[in-house]
């Protein structure tokens, strides 16, 4: 039952970033640090006291941080270049497109305070694109953690895993509800439940917005599978069509614009799969604002209770 599942405590998934890249550091020479003047924003402190011989202040100059990581791939280091998630790739794109994807370059992207819940910063730093602008490249994963606790293990794995990586993840305190000491497993969904009347498919800090919708749904006698989709590339096809052939309708939840993100990528598989009605909870073609997170959350249709009604729409159209 998802009441069972226990949180323990509230910490902003950057600074699981930040615990994670300080861990690869001490066990990993070759890892390197580039930021591009957020390096408290990021974390990074932990990092650069202890290895300051492998950390890259770059400056207000992310293009340039993102050509000197694919340079450093070539000398053997792995470097992780950090920043906000609107200047991490919409800002950078061309050079990740070139530097990066097409010359399969070993960089991983790190990216903080993406999406609505970076709060008060507004419109223009809320990317909501980048999910779609990151999944597109190929040869690109990309990795979106739950919690504190997933995004140090995802930090720690992409280290391992050779290939340019996207990981995203945010800026506010958010409930902890994973287990410390988890082994994170890429391309691998995350079953927090499993049911038979629909299929919940969440990734971010939308998870914890799915297993609140998903206890209400319990509560009124429904049997309510929810799945943390972590990785969205490469997408778990096989649990994603496990899922549906029970549930037979889905609803996919993101804080990213509904065109591009993980409904999209949801719903490719379905269709070429096992045809079912999904419902999208996620931006509609739109931009934010500037606000307290949680209000915009509520504002934009991404809060537990738009959950719950597109849970009970999807029932209703199998």
């Amino acid at each position: 039952m998802l009441k069972e599942i226990q949180v323990s405590g509230q910490k902003d998934t950057r600074s699981g970033f930040g615990d994670g890249i300080y861990e690869l550091g001490k066990k990993n020479p070759n890892v390197v640090a580039l930021t591009a003047d957020l390096a408290g924003s990021m974390k990074l402190n932990a990092f650069i006291k202890d290895f300051p011989d492998r950390f890259i202040q770059c400056g207000i100059a992310e293009a340039n941080m993102i050509g000197i990581a694919a340079g450093l791939t070539i000398g053997g280091k792995i470097p992780f270049t950090t920043t906000f998630a609107n200047f991490s790739t919409g800002r950078v794109y061309d050079q990740i497109r070139q530097s990066v994807a097409y010359s399969n370059k070993n960089v991983k992207i790190c990216a903080s305070h993406a999406g609505l819940t970076l709060g008060e910063d507004g419109a223009t730093h809320q990317i909501l694109e980048d999910i779609g602008l990151m999944k597109m490249l190929p040869g690109m994963t990309v990795i979106v953690p739950c919690d504190y606790n997933q995004t140090k293990a995802a930090t720690i794995a992409i280290a391992d895993f050779v290939g340019p990586v996207y990981l995203r993840f945010g800026r506010p305190v958010w409930p902890i509800f994973t287990a410390a000491d988890q082994k994170f497993e890429i391309g691998k969904a995350q079953f927090f439940s499993e049911g038979t009347d629909v299929s919940i498919f969440a990734c971010g800090h939308m998870v914890w917005k799915a297993i609140e919708a998903g206890i209400i749904l319990q509560d009124k006698g429904l049997s309510v599978e929810v799945v943390n989709i972590h990785t969205i590339k490469p997408l778990d096809e096989e649990a994603i069509i496990k899922s549906i052939r029970k549930t037979k309708c889905a609803v996919t939840v993101e804080e990213h614009n509904i065109i591009g993100g993980l409904g999209d990528a949801v719903a490719q598989v379905a269709v070429k799969n096992f045809p079912i009605p999904i419902e999208y909870v996620g931006t509609k073609d739109t931009f934010g604002e500037s606000g307290k997170p949680l209000e915009l959350l509520k504002k934009y249709g991404l809060d537990t209770p738009d959950i719950v009604a597109a849970a009970e729409r999807v029932i209703k159209r199998k």
